[in-house]
Order: structure tokens, then sequence, then C-alpha cells
């Protein structure tokens, strides 16, 4: 099993035990307050996620064969759920992130809990995210 699938399959036990949705909104809300904020410096329209209602800023980083991401939303939800992409996919190679099945979303009922605008946004953090690896993919030559 790969490091990806461990990590969401954490984030789907740690889940199963909150009754509903309140709780899971005031635990992911929890997981967005632990986030370390972003630097003023990186808060930039170059790295502000395109298609979110709120502002989202998204950073990666090579680290050798692996990326990794830091994120900061000026929307305490959508860092929550930022921070939770961030748990799966940083610290993976590029081509372990293209090929992710985030089966996670699903597994936590993100997907019909999520307001219609909150759906597209989470989709366009992830696609953002995808860019990055297919990017630093290629300038790895893999």
């Amino acid at each position: 099993m790969s490091a990806i699938n461990n990590v969401q399959d954490e984030i789907i036990e740690e889940f199963s035990g909150l009754d509903d949705w309140m709780d899971k909104y005031a635990y992911i809300i929890e997981l967005g307050n632990a986030v370390e904020p972003l630097e003023e410096k990186f808060k930039t329209p170059d790295n502000i996620i395109e298609g979110c209602q709120s502002r989202v800023w998204l950073i990666a980083d090579q680290d050798g064969d692996k990326v990794t991401f830091r994120a900061d939303s000026d929307a305490i939800i959508v860092k929550g759920l930022i921070s939770l992409l961030i748990r799966v996919l940083s610290g993976n190679s590029p081509q372990e992130i293209l090929d992710a099945d985030l089966y996670f979303m699903k597994e936590i009922g993100l997907q019909e809990h999520l307001s219609p605008t909150r759906s597209n946004g989470l989709l366009a953090m992830i696609k953002q995210m995808r860019v990055y690896a297919l990017a630093y993919k290629a300038k790895l030559g893999n």
C-alpha cells in the first residue's frame, strides 16, 4: 500500500469516530487552525488558486525527488480542507501525486456535504497540486 493510501486510511479512521456533520466540520476547522500560516511574501496573485470562492494560496517546493506543499486560506473551513490535501499529497514523488486516487474524500462524505462552490474549490486545489507535480516531474526528467 502506498504512503498516500496509508494517510488516506488514517484520515478515514479519524473521521469514522465523528457521528454527525457538525462534528466533522468542527474537526476540519480544527485542522485548519493547526496549519502554520504562510508568510505574507507568499500571498501573491501567482500563488492564488483560481476557481476557489475563498482566497487560497498554495506553494510547492521540490525536496529531492519529492514535492512538498504549503498553503493558507482566508476561510477557515477551506484552510482545513487544503490541510487534508497537503497531509495526503505532500512529501510524495510527482508521479505518486499524479497517480493518486483521492478516495478519502468520498469515504468521509466530503463530496455530498460541501456546497457546490466549495466542491469546485476543492477540485481546483487538487488540480493545482497536480499541475505542480507535473511541472516537477518534467523538471526531474522522469
